[in-house]
């Protein structure tokens, strides 16, 4: 069926679990092993992970820009664990200088360069000009929490370009009217946003929510703390920049929960940055409600996963959703996979529910 060329904004830790993973599957599968485990679909639609190919990408670290792709994945301040070293890219592709805009936070500077982005004075390149020129179907957006103006810069670039859009970040596009119209008018599909991990603080904290309404509980209180040493911990200190992350991070857990409950109730967002732990993330999770007869109780949960590759495990399979409906000439906003795929989509769905809707969709048994 071809290759699925595809664009990535921001060369972080998640572009390289994605790039890694598309490596690690394609050497699985040429040595006969098993190829499937981690993956909720090796064959979505007839696209297998090593039908995926990077054709170009954006960055704005001195480190990276101006490099080849296959080695700015390694390149600091990513700090991922590397499950695939052999990592084969076409020569020709080399990060390019993209806008920085509100890409980088003031905050940063504060901290060990090892630890945090470092601003190249490249000139940015022509966004639009290197998309068309490389023959990229869609678009990854893996930029910075808080990254607003950058993210529509490069949602409008698509617009420009004729390119899919694939929003990984809690900017709100897909979910929005106004851009979803302008998508749809040009027939190109847009899925987002702000991606939900394999198995991450998100969906488990959704699972374990609807498990309460299912099971007649009342819930009073919930609670999810998140900690991380990566560049994304570091970024969103800056509480300014959490705005969009934090409504999307909650939005995706009341919708779960069918009776109401104030905002105080509830608490979801990340708390603090700890450097050594790398690009580990622990959730700390509580929900308190009532049972039969008004009695309390309550669950808590730790839960503690590699972050980059807990996202990259979803991203593969909303890229080729998105290559499908390009194969179909569906264009706007993708509602099944959003649904699935990420934690504000345009319509919230049950978890279990939006899954079925996804197998409709690959099945062609459902148009979006």
């Amino acid at each position: 069926m071809g290759k699925i060329r595809i664009a990535i904004a921001g060369v972080g830790n998640c572009a390289s679990s994605l790039i890694q993973g598309i490596n690690y599957y394609r050497e699985l599968g040429s040595k006969g092993k098993d190829h499937t485990s981690g993956l909720m679909h090796y064959n979505l639609g007839g696209y297998l992970p090593s039908d995926i190919e990077v054709v170009c990408a954006f960055d704005i670290d001195v480190r990276k820009v101006k490099k080849p792709l296959k080695e700015a994945v390694f390149a600091k301040p990513n700090c991922t664990k590397v499950f695939c070293e052999n990592i084969e890219t076409s020569e020709n592709v080399i990060v390019q200088m993209g806008e920085i805009l509100d890409g980088v936070s003031s905050h940063l500077f504060d901290y060990p360069e090892d630890q945090r982005f470092i601003p190249s004075n490249e000139k940015p390149c022509d966004v639009v000009k290197v998309l068309k020129d490389s023959g990229a179907q869609m678009l990854i957006n893996y930029l910075p929490v808080g990254s607003e103006k950058a993210t529509r810069f490069y949602a409008e670039c698509c617009l420009e370009a004729g390119v899919g859009f694939v929003n990984c970040m809690p900017v709100f596009i897909v979910s929005d009217d106004d851009w979803a119209k302008r998508f749809e008018a040009k027939n190109i599909p847009i899925l987002g946003d702000d991606i939900k991990a394999q198995i991450g603080a998100t969906i488990v904290h959704r699972w374990l929510t609807k498990l309460f309404m299912d099971r007649g509980i009342h819930i009073d209180h919930t609670y999810q703390l998140n900690v991380g040493g990566n560049t994304d911990f570091l970024n969103m200190l800056n509480h300014n920049r959490l705005k969009s992350k934090k409504i999307s991070k909650t939005e995706a857990v009341r919708s779960q929960i069918s009776h109401s409950i104030s905002n105080d109730d509830i608490h979801i967002g990340p708390s603090d940055y700890v450097p050594w732990m790398k690009d580990n993330k622990v959730c700390f999770l509580r929900i308190e409600g009532k049972g039969f007869g008004n009695v309390p109780m309550n669950i808590e949960l730790r839960l503690s996963v590699e972050d980059s590759p807990n996202s990259a495990g979803v991203v593969i399979d909303a890229i080729r959703c998105c290559k499908l409906a390009i194969d179909r000439g569906i264009g706007g906003q993708l509602i099944s996979p959003s649904a699935y795929f990420m934690k504000h989509p345009p319509i919230q769905f049950s978890d279990e529910e939006a899954r079925m809707m996804v197998e409709e969709f690959i099945q062609n048994k459902r148009e979006r």
